[in-house]
């Protein structure tokens, strides 16, 4: 039934497709012109649209001319959207196949900038987000993902970590492109501290597309999110420089007189020593991240333009640990963990990326080409020796007694040694072509795609515990017995072909709604599994004729994801060559509502989803490791609703709340256990049972258990305000909350892996005050004239200093009783910040 259903949909979205190429042609007309500042300069990256309808916009080019086909015989409201520049409509009428001039002067706007309701992105089963209320985000990260862990159905719940879970998938499970080229995670990534930086700049950033499930088929082979990120292209010289107790930032740009080749720089240095000085761990932190990029384009001619996008990033992680207290359990049962450390951990992980395009678009802007031609390298490697020698004490829990606190008793005494010597090499060549052929309110879009993948890995692990002696062997004493033993030696190379194609068609009645549809079809093969894949996708948005501003959207379609490296190797290192593609198909039903209130703009979105999950691989969560058992033995489910509002709930700032419920779960087909009875008919249970002696057993399969990352209820806030008085000083709140997660003993089964986490906790606030605005008036002399804005930062990281946990250290004492211990994240700490921009 389910193969019946497919053949039909794929044969659906195939007919859609292909009459999209057939009457593209209406009745339209041309408008065309110049779009400048204030200085008669042009602007470029302009976006034009239509207010209120699905066609796909134009963008005006580097010397600021645009031209766009729209509806002829009609009142259009066109809207010219820019990033640094205040919003500009203006109705025109033009007859068919007549053009008319429209020329445009914007005006510079303030940094942090108003809501745009007027998105032509709303047709879209993804959400635009403002880039510009990034830099004032107050994080421990400083990362540009920051931004996203306050969004719908998006999940973090470390701040020294840039990964995030959406809707109940795992890190592995998001797509992220910069200017339409994929970009990639480290692999052996074990930890927050190790990451350093992610690839995206802050200061490059132009705009930003997001969606957490059911997005188009021109998007890649991932089965929870896109993250589409664009780089902009400069129209003048200007430059940033940024630091703080975390690091410094330097991004510089400019371009031609000729407005033919630009140039976009950044640099870019973190350390998180501050922030893991105040953890239980203590020792000698030595983290060096940094990163360089560059983005050049290069106009070959009115219609060709050439484009490079470079980065090198460097992450270098070096600790020596000497000690660590933490302080666990109950009220009643208070305990403490003492750790003395001897040895060292020194991680290396290096990436290189480059990116070449060649890009045409004839001067209708109906039909644009797209070849791009990339290579990545990352080398990573992890070399760790580390021994710890725990005592397990128990605390006075008695208010009344001098002793309250302090040690009065030992539970057991233990040492444990991790060693690893890893060395991982790999590189992603890839050649792809995309094109778009756009007239009037009809769109087709295609792509293909070729990568080469080449996989070098050593892998030599192994961890020994020493519980008063109790893991030493009988039979030889001498003999040390050691846990979780990798010595694998891997290598492997494959080719990967994938492409799509897809068609978008929109219609606009007089008396009942806007209705647009997409649909597509992506299409892959790996060779190393040799599976082929096709999957359809598709989205209907109506947009009533109503008085209030309505919008109500259903996507749908297949998402596999053909394994990557990581998903090819269990917990032993072993590695799966017959592992195939997960599965997910998303149903998800969605509305927006625009409003206004206070006479400000706001806009309500709401979405329900389900996705059902097949073929797909468990895994386990260590902090931020993600571990997988090479096998497709499971289904399952993720199933929620996501809510956000947002808008100027104080005048000129934005601010947003989202609220997410959502529950994940999977069944493991081939897991069971047994439980075991006594001749007095009572279940075993070693310690409490009197009888051990068993006579009958009893099988159970566990059925459905929660996911890693069955996150039930997370919150989000990020809220902006001023004083009256002094609206140049803001402060900035952002506030996450997410309930437990499961988890569970290492080397146990994943059924029983269903213990939660405490609830993630954490609210960051920071206060901006604006030294220079960017419009002041300066004199000729003034030593300040060359500067465009000054901007210092107070943040207050973790205000309420709460305990949050990431993960747990496992110990055991004399008597084999076994100890969850949990790692907590930063405490309470200030930053300070400035930014300067010239």
């Amino acid at each position: 039934m389910l193969a019946k259903i497919k053949n039909t949909t794929f044969l659906f979205v195939l007919f859609f497709i292909l009459s999209s190429f057939h009457s593209l042609a209406q009745s339209t007309g041309t408008v065309y012109g110049k779009i400048v500042d204030a200085d008669k300069e042009p602007i470029e990256g302009v976006t034009i649209s239509i207010l209120g309808s699905p066609q796909p916009p134009t963008i005006s080019a580097s010397n600021g001319n645009y031209s766009y086909s729209i509806p002829s015989d009609k009142d259009v409201v066109l809207v010219f959207t820019s990033i640094d520049h205040t919003q500009e409509q203006k109705t025109v009428h033009v007859g068919a196949n007549q053009k008319v001039e429209v020329n445009r002067s914007m005006v510079f706007k303030n940094t942090l900038i108003e809501v745009e309701v007027s998105d032509n992105n709303r047709f879209h089963p993804v959400n635009r987000i403002d880039p510009i209320n990034i830099t004032h985000i107050p994080t421990a990260s400083e990362d540009f993902n920051a931004i996203l862990f306050t969004l719908p159905g998006v999940s973090s719940r470390n701040e020294l970590s840039s990964s995030y879970s959406v809707r109940g998938g795992n890190f592995d499970e998001n797509l992220v492109y910069v200017n339409g080229i994929e970009v990639y995670r480290p692999f052996l990534i074990r930890s927050g501290q190790q990451e350093g930086l992610s690839f995206i700049n802050p200061d490059l950033v132009s705009s930003v597309l997001f969606s957490a499930g059911g997005f188009e088929a021109k998007y890649g082979d991932k089965m929870s999110s896109v993250l589409d990120v664009q780089y902009r292209r400069p129209r003048k010289f200007a430059g940033t420089v940024s630091g703080s107790m975390l690091g410094s930032n330097l991004h510089l740009e400019g371009n031609t007189k000729n407005h033919r080749f630009t140039w976009l720089l950044g640099a870019r240095y973190k350390t998180n020593k501050y922030l893991l000085s105040k953890t239980d761990t203590k020792g000698d932190y030595k983290p060096f991240f940094a990163d360089v990029q560059g983005y050049l384009t290069y106009d070959l001619s009115d219609t060709w333009e050439l484009d490079f996008l470079g980065n090198y990033a460097s992450n270098k992680y070096r600790i020596v640990p000497e000690n660590r207290e933490t302080d666990f359990g109950t009220l009643n049962d208070a305990l403490r963990l003492k750790i003395y450390f001897d040895g060292q951990e020194v991680d290396k992980f290096n990436t290189m990326m480059g990116a070449l395009s060649l890009i045409h678009h004839d001067r209708n802007d109906k039909l644009n080409l797209k070849f791009i031609g990339s290579a990545f390298r990352s080398k990573e490697s992890e070399a760790f020796d580390i021994q710890g020698q725990y005592y397990i004490d128990q605390l006075e829990t008695d208010f009344g007694k001098p002793t309250f606190g302090n040690v009065v008793a030992n539970r057991g005494v233990g040492t444990y040694i991790n060693h690893a010597r890893t060395n991982l090499d790999a590189y992603v060549f890839s050649g792809e072509h995309k094109g778009t052929y756009t007239a009037g309110k009809k769109q087709v879009l295609w792509g293909v795609k070729y990568n080469r993948e080449i996989i070098s890995d050593k892998l030599s692990e192994w961890k020994y515990v020493d519980s008063a002696g109790f893991s030493l062997p009988l039979s030889d004493p001498q003999t040390n017995e050691l846990q979780n033993v990798i010595k694998q030696k891997i290598n492997i190379s494959s080719n990967r072909v994938s492409g799509y194609a897809e068609g978008i068609w929109n219609k606009e009645t007089k008396d009942t709604a806007i209705i647009s549809l997409i649909g597509g079809i992506r299409a892959n093969y790996w060779d190393l599994n040799k599976q082929a894949l096709i999957g359809p996708r598709a989205t209907l948005a109506v947009k009533p004729n109503w008085r209030d501003d309505f919008l109500f959207k259903f996507s749908t379609g297949y998402y596999y994801q053909p394994p990557f490296y990581r998903e090819l190797r269990d917990g032993k290192g072993v590695l799966n060559y017959n592992i195939k593609a997960q599965t997910s198909i998303h149903f998800v039903l969605s509305s927006d509502y625009n409003f206004i209130a206070w006479r400000r703009p706001f806009k309500f979105i709401c979405e329900a989803y389900y996705k059902k999950l097949d073929n797909i691989i468990p895994y386990q969560v260590d902090n931020v490791r993600i571990t997988y058992s090479a096998k497709n033995n499971a289904h399952g489910y993720a199933r929620g609703i996501d809510m956000k509002v947002n808008g100027e709930f104080v005048k000129g700032l934005e601010s947003w709340a989202s609220l997410s419920v959502m529950e994940t779960r999977e069944d493991i087909k081939d897991d069971y256990y047994y439980e075991y009875y006594n001749s007095d008919g009572q279940k075993i249970v070693p310690g409490y049972t009197a009888n051990y002696k068993a006579v009958d057993s009893v099988r159970f399969e566990p059925g459905y258990i929660p996911r890693p990352t069955d996150q039930r209820v997370s919150f989000g806030l990020f809220f902006q305000d001023k004083m009256p008085h002094l609206p140049d000083l803001k402060m900035h709140l952002n506030l996450l909350f997410g309930t437990g997660v499961p988890f569970g003993a290492p080397n146990s089964q994943r059924y029983q892996q269903t213990l939660r986490m405490p609830p993630y906790r954490r609210v960051d606030i920071g206060f901006s005050y604006q030294v220079l605005r960017e419009n002041r008036k300066t004199k000729p002399k003034s030593p300040t004239r060359v500067l465009k804005s000054v901007w210092v930062s107070l943040e207050v990281f973790n205000l309420l200093d709460t305990n949050n946990t990431v993960s747990y250290i496992w110990v055991e004492d004399v008597t084999s009783r076994q100890y969850a211990v949990p790692n907590y994240l930063t405490k309470r700490q200030l930053n300070f910040r400035m930014i300067i921009k010239f």
